[in-house]
């Protein structure tokens, strides 16, 4: 164990150099390297996610706890040992503390990868799908950290929705009460992480990614202390009718409560039932979605860096 007043806060040289020109950067959470994908599918994601921006004009910056260093852009052999690390835990915002003092190796989730990216100066940021209200929570109170950090944190989000396992509509009135704004892309339903469609209407709809960075920026000059969620549709083709997948999830969700499956166990239980029940289909669909929202994220940064640069 260690004592330090000092944030071990290590940012990569390629996102520094970025984020000091005001060239785009867009943060990447990983959790869904070390909890969230089987291996080998989890790095060849991770590539390919880091690709993705890359190819549409800007610096990724995949965030992660390595021995008790928080880093802010991972090189290949980073990644690697973050992989194969049997002892690396998921830390929400409140576990860096405790894996920062224990010199532990740590996936991030949307929370904590908000905080960090925030700290480093990142405005963009992509994942899969965010936490939020859980099927049940009136009874186990089972909400995720990810809703009060977008209610404390001023980062953009992008993502497919809410995952599907979770209570949408509940999540959703959770970010009003937050003053989180919600903006589908392109679409005037709000999407439910594998299914395009959720059966609930988009409160807000923007159609470029202009429109979309011209109003994070507005958000952010208003001094709301907010983040802005942007959610994303899954491509079409790798899409899963809501129609089957729901019941999927009902069976999914009633074998956890059966197994008395609960906390940070919940979600990847449901993610690895589901997968199986689908046949791979379900774990198409996250990759799709994933490497769909990091090239909108890019964009969006690609966007504000320009409207910055005036």
């Amino acid at each position: 164990m260690r004592a330090t007043n000092q944030l071990a806060l290590d940012i990569a040289p390629e996102v520094a150099e970025a984020l000091s020109a005001g060239r785009p950067v867009v943060a990447l959470e990983s959790t869904i390297v070390t909890h969230g994908m089987p291996y080998p599918q989890n790095v060849e994601t991770a590539r390919a996610v880091e690709a993705r921006i890359r190819a549409e004009g800007a610096v990724p910056a995949t965030i992660a706890v390595l021995k008790g260093r928080i880093k802010v852009g991972l090189t290949d052999e980073d990644l690697e040992a973050l992989v194969k690390d049997p002892d690396c835990v998921k830390a929400s915002g409140r576990d860096l503390a405790v894996a920062m003092t224990r010199l532990q190796s740590a996936g991030t989730t949307v929370s904590s990868t908000m905080l960090i990216a925030a700290r480093a100066g990142i405005r963009v940021f992509a994942t899969g799908g965010i936490g939020g209200v859980h099927r049940g929570a009136e009874e186990t109170f089972d909400i995720s950290a990810d809703l009060t950090e977008l209610g404390a944190t001023e980062v953009a989000v992008v993502c497919a929705g809410m995952k599907s396992i979770l209570d949408i509509p509940k999540t959703l009135e959770y970010l009003e009460t937050m003053r989180v704004p919600v903006v589908a892309y392109g679409t005037n339903a709000f999407p439910a992480f594998f299914a395009r469609e959720s059966g609930l209407a988009a409160d807000h709809r923007l159609d470029t990614p202009q429109e979309l960075a011209a109003a994070i920026s507005a958000h952010m000059t208003l001094g709301t202390g907010t983040g802005f969620l942007v959610a994303n549709p899954v491509p079409e083709g790798d899409a899963i009718p809501s129609e089957e997948i729901d019941g999927v999830i009902a069976d999914a969700v009633a074998e956890a409560a059966k197994k008395g499956i609960s906390r940070k166990e919940v979600t990847p239980f449901l993610l690895d039932r589901i997968n199986r029940a689908t046949e791979g289909r379900s774990l198409k669909a996250n990759i799709a979605l994933v490497l769909n929202n990091a090239g909108l994220a890019a964009q969006i940064a690609a966007a504000m860096s320009k409207a910055d640069r005036g």
